[in-house]
């Protein structure tokens, strides 16, 4: 009787899930950044801005250098979006394209992997460094941090990858059924 109901269970929720929602976008709204008059309009408006702040201040002084290196950042921006492929929508702004094109990998795909890198090197460290303390004082090695300590794993943990296949191939990355807890329900 359970793996009846069960088996109605899951024809119930293969009928009743919704279809796959794939986001769709207009390529006629998105241009070429260098190409958008709403994308040059929002950093001429910002190049405004900054002039009209930078007719305050005294030429050469701090403020006004300040401004001026703003200013030159921003119309260093413009030119590198303008000359970029990355696509800029009606309101102005860049808008990445994350949908498996090739010809748009680099807007997504490079900064995700960076961020897998170092959430493994985060994590990778800390395994180490909690690994490293068991024993007599964890509690307080955990509470305040053996600085020396933790600086070695840090700078150790850059080749957290090749460690991890090499723990992987030998078997210690993984514990064995034996030493998981399991809950007694």
């Amino acid at each position: 009787m359970q793996r009846f109901l069960a088996l109605i269970l899951v024809f119930g929720l293969w009928i009743c899930t919704a279809p796959a929602a794939w986001a769709d976008f207009n390529f006629d709204t998105l241009t070429p950044c260098g190409q958008n008059p709403a994308f040059e309009q929002q950093i001429q408006s910002q190049i405004d801005s900054y002039e009209g702040r930078l007719a305050n201040f005294a030429p050469g002084s701090a403020p006004a250098t300040y401004l001026q290196t703003k200013i030159e950042s921003a119309k260093a921006r413009y030119q590198k979006y303008a000359n970029s492929s990355l696509l800029c929508g009606e309101d102005g702004l860049p808008h990445l394209i994350s949908d498996g094109r090739l010809d748009h990998a680099s807007e997504f795909l490079i900064p995700s992997l960076l961020f897998l890198y170092i959430a493994g090197w985060i994590g990778w460290v800390g395994r180490d460094y909690i690994r490293a303390v068991r024993g007599a004082d964890a509690t307080s090695k955990e509470t305040v941090i053996d600085v020396p300590l933790a600086l070695r794993f840090m700078l150790l943990g850059f080749a957290w990858p090749l460690a991890a296949l090499k723990e992987w191939q030998s078997g210690e990355l993984i514990a064995a059924d034996a030493e998981v807890t399991v809950s007694p329900r």
